[in-house]
């Protein structure tokens, strides 16, 4: 292969390279499991589809512009004394306004339909979920059945979810891109939000907003299995230790990458006191002893 050839590949090849950006993206969005997902991916598509009228365009004309009137094509119309044109003032001002008019009702219809705090119309009971964002970890608190897991969520297949939110520290989000909505943690507040998995399947539950150092790693995952499967998990959760107002304080320590652990008994006033700040994290220690055990 010659150098003259090599230059021509590498010049057609060098347009696939904004494309190895994209590597490490989640296409989670894209692949909705749930009905508030699914509903979220349609607007989105509904919206970018209303913008992509002006976009696309904007983009051909402007390419168009430039090689109709590039320097060299003398046969080009030169009109230095034209400004206006009734017709053209039309286009630029109803088409867009029409677009913002359509992204008005869209937003307005589906603000209201996916409110985070509607529930989810079904037959079955709301299984309830108490969420804590930890330093940098996720707490999932069962009230009904009285268990607790770090950095892993079980759920049944198409029983809504309830998730009451809150934080121990700084802000962070909640967020599981594949079943939906994402919403705030926040330390002496409690925000609220229901889902529902229609599948099935493992799915990545992150913070999507920055919380220090441990924040890359803030990461749990959504477990939605058949009603056997989630009994089964809630049977091998209580094997595990108990959590009260004073285990909490250690579990609470800033910690990274910490591993799955569940635990069988968990005190019903322990989310209330995290909720209104009656109880803080324990001060940091180096000694090992005193770290809190990470069970698989």
């Amino acid at each position: 292969m010659n150098e003259r050839t090599l230059r021509r590949l590498g010049a057609r090849l060098i347009w696939l390279a904004p494309m190895t950006m994209l590597g490490g993206c989640s296409w989670d969005l894209l692949d909705p499991q749930g009905s508030i997902g699914v509903q979220n991916l349609s607007t989105l598509t509904w919206a970018t589809l209303l913008m992509l009228i002006v976009v696309i365009p904007v983009i051909v004309l402007t390419l168009a512009f430039a090689w109709r009137y590039r320097s060299t094509n003398l046969a080009a119309d030169y009109a230095p004394d034209w400004s206006h044109s009734n017709k053209i003032e039309v286009v630029i001002w109803l088409v867009p306004a029409l677009i913002v008019a359509s992204l008005a009702v869209i937003a307005y219809k589906t603000t209201h339909e996916l409110d985070p705090y509607r529930p989810i119309a079904s037959a079955q009971k709301p299984l309830e979920v108490e969420v804590v964002a930890l330093d940098w970890k996720w707490l999932f608190i069962y009230p009904e059945y009285g268990v607790a897991s770090v950095n892993q969520l079980a759920m049944p297949v198409g029983r809504p979810v309830h998730f009451k939110i809150t934080a121990s520290s700084v802000m962070n989000s909640f967020f599981i891109p594949k079943l939906g909505s994402q919403i705030y943690a926040m330390a002496g507040m409690q925000t609220q939000l229901s889902l529902v998995a229609d599948k099935p399947g493992v799915f990545n539950g992150m913070s999507a907003n920055f919380s220090g150092d441990g924040f890359a790693d803030m990461r749990f995952k959504a477990v939605a299995t058949d009603e056997a499967g989630f009994e089964s998990w809630v049977a091998k959760a209580k094997a595990g230790p108990a959590l009260d107002m004073a285990s909490y304080p250690l579990l609470a320590r800033p910690s990274e990458n910490d591993a799955v652990r569940t635990y069988g008994a968990v005190d019903p006033k322990l989310y209330d006191a995290i909720l209104m700040q009656k109880i803080a994290p324990a001060a940091a220690s180096t000694d090992p002893a005193h770290l809190p055990a990470h069970q698989e």
